[in-house]
């Protein structure tokens, strides 16, 4: 598991292209994910604090999608 880019940082068809055929995740989980796995970007996007964007994490075949500020990061499976 790997972070690889936020929606700031890709075109509209990029974003597209990562989005397609995204599904509801547990917000949770893929935190406790990234808490374990991912500790640098856990502690930088303050994943401690509440996050009133949870209910809009996503998942695809290949990457998880966390909405956090209003910003969407994308990170590789």
């Amino acid at each position: 598991m790997y972070y690889e880019t936020c929606c700031s940082q890709i075109s509209i068809d990029e974003w597209n292209q990562l989005m397609k055929g995204a599904r509801k995740a547990s917000y949770k989980r893929l935190v406790q994910r990234i808490k374990r796995e991912l500790p640098e970007l856990y502690n930088a996007l303050g994943l401690n604090f509440y996050n009133p964007f949870w209910e809009q994490c996503q998942q695809t075949r290949t990457h998880y999608i966390l909405v956090s500020s209003a910003i969407e990061y994308f990170i590789h499976k």
